[in-house]
């Protein structure tokens, strides 16, 4: 079975602390980590109006493929965390958002190259991920 390597990005501005940790607890039960970056808090970035979030990243492996990992992360977010999306608030506040960056050597979000604290992450994992893969990540130059 092939293993697939990923970076994930989780971010928290409801109890951010407690839902993290809840987060990596239950993450590192359903996939290998191999890396994981130091929590930073950041000010909102879309709707502004809200308390600044708790952010951090993982390398992970699966041998689930990109949409059962996409789905298993959705329902941690909303089964074992909780998190309620509220209608016409995309990016309102939550207990926890856990979303795909990088599958393999795909970026898969393009705030991976907009956002700075997520350039930094992604920045700080490449280095594991392009040896894990054994390939340049080659759009990397542009973090």
């Amino acid at each position: 079975m092939i293993m697939n390597t990923a970076i994930i990005s989780l971010g928290s501005n409801i109890r951010p602390k407690t839902n993290m940790a809840k987060a990596k607890i239950i993450l590192k039960k359903e996939f290998e980590v191999l890396m994981e970056t130091e929590p930073i808090f950041t000010k909102p970035l879309v709707f502004r109006d809200q308390a600044d979030f708790l952010n951090s990243a993982m390398l992970i492996q699966t041998k689930m493929s990109f949409a059962e990992t996409e789905k298993r992360l959705k329902e941690i977010e909303k089964n074992d965390l909780k998190r309620v999306k509220k209608a016409g608030i995309k990016a309102g506040p939550r207990t926890i958002d856990i979303d795909i960056l990088v599958w393999n050597s795909a970026v898969k979000r393009k705030e991976v190259f907009e956002w700075e604290f997520l350039k930094k992450e992604v920045k700080e994992l490449v280095p594991l991920l392009e040896k894990e893969l054994g390939k340049k990540m080659v759009w990397a130059k542009n973090l």
